[in-house]
């Protein structure tokens, strides 16, 4: 085994939560875009993880990739504004289903997981060095 592949492992973690934490950011931006592109409000976006094989051995370590950027189908929420310039007939807007608690909590636990990985990383760090430590003596 090789003793550098925790490293990969922390780093893909690391990665993964960054992009995690964007789309929770993205999220959080467009909680009140009625209009995107694509037509219609913004729908809200979700991360897939998959667990993938370390070269080494894939039997033992496994790092995380992101493998999708997922459209949440939950339906949109409509509130009464007539005067709202993406009003229906009857003055209901469609609003992103975007529920603000809901991402906080999630950007939340990707920022724990996040430094989890930081601190999986620097012990790994210091065992290593210390491991190099013991060769000199």
């Amino acid at each position: 085994m090789n003793s550098f592949n925790v490293f990969t492992v922390s780093a893909s973690a690391l990665e993964s939560q960054r992009q995690r934490m964007n789309v929770i950011a993205s999220n959080m931006a467009n909680v009140h875009s009625t209009r995107t592109e694509e037509g219609g409000p913004y729908r809200r976006k979700d991360v897939v993880f998959s667990a993938m094989a370390i070269r080494s051995n894939p039997d033992n370590l496994v790092g995380v990739k992101v493998v999708d950027i997922a459209a949440d189908s939950t339906p949109f929420r409509k509130i009464y504004e007539p005067g709202h310039p993406d009003a229906d007939q009857d003055g209901y807007v469609a609003m992103p289903n975007i529920n603000i608690i809901e991402e906080m909590v999630n950007m939340m636990m990707a920022f724990r997981a996040y430094e989890a990985s930081v601190s999986t990383f620097n012990t790994s760090k210091a065992m290593v060095l210390k491991t190099l430590e013991l060769g000199r003596v």
